[in-house]
């Protein structure tokens, strides 16, 4: 079930009214009713990976009871191994196998045949979710649930249940213990957030996916040098508009019921460095790699600083997908971060010049990451390369609709970062007739503007 659809629409619709009808008149229901209505959203894709799910969910909670305030380090390494091992059979089981067939087939022991496996939509994201609940109950930063409700609620939560943001156990279980206010649901803001993100998706990811990315990354070889370098900002740009578009519908559909999400992106193309860059891209999952990873997995506050950014991102890029290109797209930050580090990457630029040299060289060393991150393969990775040398070809995706589309992707991290909460609170002013009114135009003319279907959110692949 996609954010920007009818079907959507008319499940939020009684999923709004149900949630507050009960919160007013019976509000221990409340919390049953959100994950009967998470689980038929999930169900939607697949009623077998639903209940696969639950039992994800059990498993999470037992092992976070058994844990729980320091008492069993070996229940929470037996919590944390299940649910990774059920990441693993689903998600990289087959590559390790298509490894394992190569080898055989080159000393002519094959062919190994590969598993039939479906991708479970969001196993990445509720995966690093059930990881943070049972890491906060071991230390005390999040309180073991007695029942396993609010804990199946947290982990199936729709808004962010396909694609994130990767929410912290310790921020939103407490928000499940008592019933949200309904009087004050912060509409306005959600709504900003809402069609924003409907604009991103629909108006800027689509139309750069169908009118060059999608083209180009399929067959390079058949395009010119500027499709290909429209392409490589392009695909930049377009997968900052769609993932942030998921967050920032995410966020407003969970404030409309009454509970917050922590911001996800913050202008990342506007970073002078790298580092700089992932603590404003994806943020949920820099900081869940930077805490759950680095420090207390690799130490490293402590040791082996270099060594342990290295395999943090390599653990980042390999969590993105099972394929070389995710594996080189990680080592590749983390070399990028280990070089910044080594350069004194944190000191201030002095001087306009030197911090746009700075912001040129942080953001195309992240569109070259990006083309091996969208690439099929390591070959059409190459292939990609050499066609910013094939000035012969002629380039018939280029447009200047596209590359407008491509520069207002951009200008979106320059603009002022306090520009939502400047549009909210003059549209605060406005009686809800006519602040109604506005908001339903502007739907209509997004929707106007957009092509015809939605594709799937990039981040449902991960």
């Amino acid at each position: 079930m996609l954010f920007p659809t009818g079907i959507f629409a008319v499940f939020f619709a009684v999923v709004f009214l149900g949630h507050w009808s009960l919160v007013r008149f019976r509000p221990d229901w409340h919390r049953g009713f959100l994950l009967a209505a998470n689980l038929a959203f999930y169900a939607f894709w697949s009623v077998e990976l639903c209940a696969a799910l639950l039992v994800v969910g059990l498993w999470t909670w037992g092992a976070g009871l058994l844990c729980g305030n320091g008492r069993s380090r070996t229940w929470l390494w037996l919590g944390v191994g299940g649910v990774l091992a059920w990441l693993f059979w689903f998600k990289y089981a087959n590559f390790f196998l298509q490894e394992v067939v190569a080898r055989l087939d080159g000393l002519g022991l094959g062919p190994v045949p590969l598993l039939d496996i479906i991708l479970p939509v969001g196993i990445s994201f509720y995966v690093f979710q059930a990881i943070s609940y049972m890491v906060d109950a071991h230390d005390g930063a999040a309180e073991p649930e007695s029942s396993p409700l609010n804990v199946l609620v947290y982990l199936t939560f729709f808004p962010h249940l396909a694609a994130g943001p990767i929410v912290r156990a310790a921020h939103f279980l407490p928000q499940l213990h008592t019933p949200p206010d309904r009087f004050r649901i912060p509409v306005v803001m959600a709504g900003i957030l809402i069609l924003g993100g409907l604009f991103k998706k629909l108006v800027i990811a689509s139309e750069l996916a169908t009118g060059v990315v999608d083209p180009v990354f399929r067959d390079p070889s058949a395009h010119g040098a500027l499709d290909i370098l429209l392409a490589s900002y392009g695909y930049t740009i377009q997968i900052f508009c769609d993932f942030s578009a998921y967050s920032d519908m995410a966020i407003g559909f969970a404030a409309l019921l009454g509970y917050h999400f922590p911001k996800n992106f913050d202008q990342p193309f506007r970073a002078l460095s790298l580092s700089e860059f992932w603590r404003r891209w994806h943020i949920s999952l820099s900081f869940w790699l930077r805490d759950y990873v680095y420090i207390r997995g690799f130490g490293g506050n402590r040791r082996h600083a270099g060594f342990a950014l290295m395999a943090t991102m390599l653990l980042g890029g390999i969590w993105h997908g099972a394929a070389w290109t995710f594996v080189l797209w990680g080592l590749l930050h983390g070399l990028a971060l280990w070089i910044e580090r080594a350069l004194g990457g944190k000191a201030t630029p002095a001087g306009r010049g030197a911090r746009l040299l700075r912001w040129a060289v942080t953001f195309h060393v992240v569109v070259f990451a990006f083309v091996l991150f969208r690439a099929q393969d390591l070959g059409g990775f190459g292939a990609m390369l050499a066609g910013l040398w094939q000035f012969d070809v002629p380039n018939e995706s280029a447009s200047w609709r596209l590359l407008a589309l491509t520069l207002l992707g951009l200008s979106f991290h320059f603009w002022p970062a306090d520009l939502r909460e400047r549009i909210e609170a003059r549209a605060r002013r406005l009686p809800p007739m006519v602040l109604g009114a506005l908001g339903g135009i502007i739907l209509l003319l997004i929707l106007h503007a957009g092509p015809e279907g939605v594709a799937p959110f990039i981040y449902f692949q991960f």
